[in-house]
């Protein structure tokens, strides 16, 4: 299964990483925060019935889901194939495009998004200001929109002119939530997928019974 990152901007260059989606784990986090302040549901309030909740929970708040992956970016097979670009840069390019997703952008000539550090953003104040990346991870049935909040690369084969052409690189992202259609996609999907277990529990349950 092939994974994609891919910025959600017109940028330039345009950075599109295509990987084989094969990873051991995924790690995904979620936490909740707990409010310092004098509210019942913080001090542990009691509650009598699920209306009482509401004002159970005032004080709490939903941190934006985080999660990492290590993939394995792995140029030999094209090497074998006699690809030249293989051949001569390995995975160089797709650790190019790693690096250049977590760089700062500005805002370029005809709107254009490009790397800050080229110092070719506009004259204008809000033109030289710096910002993330807004990615789409895709893999399967998801498509989120990320930040991209940390890259790690260990080469472990090189060419003779010490171009890595395999390596693994640890990313880490949090999800962008809010009103974004990607977002709001993966909602319904993770809702209907709650669904699809509350029947299938309900119905193991029946089944237990008689």
């Amino acid at each position: 299964m092939k994974g994609f990152l891919l910025e959600y901007a017109l940028s330039l260059p345009p950075l599109v990483l295509v990987f084989e989606f094969n990873p051991e784990t995924i790690s995904r986090t979620r936490t909740l925060q707990l409010s310092n302040s004098e509210v019942p549901g913080f001090r542990g309030y009691d509650f009598v019935s699920p209306l009482d909740t509401p004002r159970v929970a005032q004080g709490v708040s939903v941190a934006a889901e985080e999660f990492s992956m290590e993939i394995l970016l792995d140029a030999t097979d094209r090497m074998n194939t006699g690809d030249p670009i293989a051949s001569t840069l390995g995975v160089e390019p797709e650790l190019d495009t790693l690096r250049s997703m977590l760089e700062p952008k500005t805002q370029g000539p005809g709107g254009m998004q490009i790397l800050s550090s080229l110092g070719l953003g506009g004259a204008r104040a809000f033109q030289r200001d710096e910002h993330a990346s807004v990615l789409l991870l895709v893999w399967g049935t998801h498509v989120l929109p990320v930040f991209l909040t940390s890259v790690q690369i260990d080469e472990s084969a090189h060419l003779p002119s010490l171009v890595p052409y395999r390596a693994k690189a640890g990313l880490s992202f949090r999800v962008i939530e809010g009103d974004n259609p990607f977002y709001k996609v993966e909602k319904i999907r993770q809702a209907i997928g709650a669904g699809i277990n509350l029947a299938s529990s309900v119905s193991g349950s029946i089944s237990l019974v008689f």
